[in-house]
């Protein structure tokens, strides 16, 4: 398991996380949760050995073996699918070492060898490289071309590819859907489920962490707390716990408050200065609980849209591409004004496409496009950040956008968006700082402010929601709802096609038509398409169906010799939460002044009996725990012997 025992940790003498204790046991998928510079990079690093904890220990069996997403690609001359088989990095040590045997004319080790590789399934290792490659939206073709070929997306897809190449205990993905679609983030979704490590995942997109955590781990005012089930779940845990916390700050506020009246009235008066002292004393002891604070400092909405023309924008019998050849034909599609339209299609089927042609990116080549007297059309892409003037600050962007507009109108609408300040002394004073030094996010949100002041009555977002953390995600979706003129979606984020779009249209084939359905839906049908792929590819079947029934023999031998300790284990578990539950409850119990109240203060055979029920809940605990161990690091033998 991960052991964090009063952990803290630090960077640049800012405290990240202090007196931190829990554990994570294997096989657990969390989401780690927190706001923008709490510190999950860091804890990050602290988990690959990068960083130090200042005070504590954080511990983890020493034979696991950690895969995480490399940030930086070169341009290198080597082939797609043996930079992914790099991540496996015990594979390429017993290739390694079998040339060399093979080079030393040495049979004995040569068989040992060729032992090894069976054992870790080496021989279906480039099978399930090419698996997953196709499911991160690569073309069979792709997996021959230099990693130096791919632009900076599609490299850092070959990045995520290798670390799910590695046979990892413990996976660290932080943001891995940033630079993917939504059919590959649904395919995602599938793996991480299926997959039979630990994972520590950090998101901003909730459905996806939905679908692929059992546990949140939330870093919040320097604490690092656990909460079991899915994201969904752990939002109404932490709304009922900050709920009760509001209560108990409001009652001792009325508990200090009723105690300095006292100390105020009767703190001269001889005989009762006795009693003033002891409260001044209680106040002094008193552990003050702090008011519960949840605040995002995103705050904006859309401007009423200009008078819209009906239509606002048809296009008959359209065809458009690149280079002389068409990505899409037979275009048919009228816009009213009020639509709010998502598009699906699987990876570089022609939604981007879609969305430039609309926007007068690019134009027809066949067919007619009309546009209503009156439209005007906001339209945000990523390639719109790189257009952002560096050395200008999100004021100047506006002043240059609207020179008639009262400065301080400006001031307020961009304060919305966070950017606020007239110097970039702290983490919030962006409003006059050159936006060259920007994070990603912060470029987007800018870029979101100058196309939402210009009030469009056609709004174009291809991937808006790319590098916005969860806050601004959930202010956007609001404004969205709230925006009165039509719109165009494009986006992996479900959470906020669900919300934001009443029509879906399917691009396939290189045509676009009415998606009947909805997501889930939508997920059903790439699945059916992924399998109909799979079926009338011919290469390597007769491979894959032999790697597959041994994939099956192997995995069926290991669930006999592990289905006894994990049904134990799994038991433990379920004691384990039962007990620590009713400890907590006890122990709150015990700490509360109004047990001890009239009525009760005299009842030491109550007492009694809930400190024997705490000692016996603590032996039951520590006793669960070392078989808990026990039963692990036979499992974890078990895994090695198996590869």
């Amino acid at each position: 398991m991960i052991h964090f025992r009063n952990l803290r940790l630090a960077r640049g003498g800012r405290v990240l996380i202090d007196g931190v204790s829990l554990q994570l046991f294997p096989g657990w998928k969390i989401g780690l949760t927190g706001a923008n510079g709490s510190g999950k990079s860091s804890l990050f690093a602290l988990l690959r050995g990068q960083l130090l904890p200042d005070r504590g220990d954080l511990t983890f069996p020493s034979g696991w073996t950690i895969a995480h997403v490399a940030q930086e690609t070169p341009g290198l001359p080597r082939a797609a699918i043996e930079y992914v088989l790099d991540g496996d990095s015990e594979l390429r040590r017993i290739e390694t070492d079998l040339a060399q045997a093979e080079a030393a004319h040495d049979g004995v080790r040569i068989a040992e060898l060729h032992t090894n590789l069976q054992e870790i399934g080496a021989y279906s290792a480039r099978s399930r490289a090419a698996a997953l490659l196709d499911g991160l939206g690569f073309a069979p073709s792709d997996a021959g071309r230099a990693v130096a070929d791919f632009s900076g997306g599609w490299r850092m897809r070959l990045n995520l590819a290798q670390a799910l190449m590695c046979r990892s205990d413990l996976l660290l993905l932080d943001e891995p859907t940033n630079h993917l679609d939504l059919d590959t983030v649904i395919w995602l979704e599938q793996w991480l489920r299926d997959y039979r490590g630990t994972l520590l995942l950090v998101s901003h997109d909730r459905e996806f962490l939905d679908a692929c955590v059992d546990h949140v781990a939330h870093i919040e005012q320097r604490q690092l707390t656990l909460y079991s089930g899915s994201y969904s779940d752990f939002e109404r845990q932490r709304g009922e716990r900050l709920t009760q916390q509001q209560a108990l700050f409001e009652r001792q506020q009325r508990e200090i408050a009723h105690m300095e009246d006292y100390i105020r009235r009767f703190r001269a008066k001889a005989t009762k200065a006795r009693q003033a002292q002891s409260r001044i004393k209680a106040l002094e002891r008193m552990e003050r609980i702090s008011a519960a604070h949840v605040d995002t400092p995103f705050s904006f909405s859309f401007r009423p849209a200009a008078a819209a023309p009906d239509p606002l924008l048809q296009i008959e019998k359209g065809a458009t591409g690149y280079g002389g050849k068409n990505v899409l034909e037979g275009i048919e599609l009228t816009l009213r004004p009020g639509e709010r339209v998502g598009l699906l299609g699987r990876n570089g089927a022609g939604k981007s496409t879609l969305i430039k042609l609309l926007a007068g990116e690019i134009a027809l080549t066949a067919g007619g496009k009309h546009e209503g007297r009156g439209l005007a059309t906001g339209y945000f892409a990523q390639h719109q950040l790189e257009t952002l003037r560096v050395e200008e600050s999100p004021l100047q962007h506006m002043m240059r956008l609207d020179p008639s507009a009262r400065e301080q109108d400006m001031r307020n609408y961009l304060g919305g968006f966070d950017f606020r300040g007239n110097a970039r002394n702290d983490c919030s004073a962006l409003a006059t700082t050159p936006c060259g030094s920007f994070s990603g996010g912060e470029k987007s949100r800018l870029a979101l402010a100058l196309i939402i002041w210009q009030r469009p009555n056609l709004l174009l977002l291809d991937e808006p929601a790319n590098h916005l953390d969860m806050e601004m995600r959930y202010a956007l979706m609001c404004a969205l709802q709230e925006y009165d003129g039509a719109m165009v979606l494009v986006s992996h984020d479900r959470a906020l096609l669900r919300a934001c779009c009443d029509r879906l249209l399917l691009i396939d084939g290189g045509r676009l038509r009415p998606f009947d359905g909805d997501l889930d839906d939508y997920r059903d049908w790439l699945t059916e398409q992924r399998a109909r792929r799979e079926e009338e590819s011919g290469t390597g079947r007769e491979t894959r169906r032999a790697n597959r029934a041994q994939a099956e023999a192997e995995r069926q031998a290991a669930l006999a010799a592990r289905r006894p300790l994990v049904k134990e284990i799994e038991q433990i578990e379920k004691k384990l939460a039962g007990w620590t539950g009713e400890k907590k409850l006890l122990e709150a119990r015990l700490a509360d002044p109004a047990f001890y109240g009239a009525g009760n203060g005299g009842d030491s055979a109550q007492l009694q009996e809930l400190l024997k029920r705490q000692a016996a809940l603590q032996g039951w605990i520590e006793e669960a725990e070392c078989r808990w161990m026990a039963l692990s690091e036979q499992l974890e033998g078990l895994a090695q012997e198996t590869g």
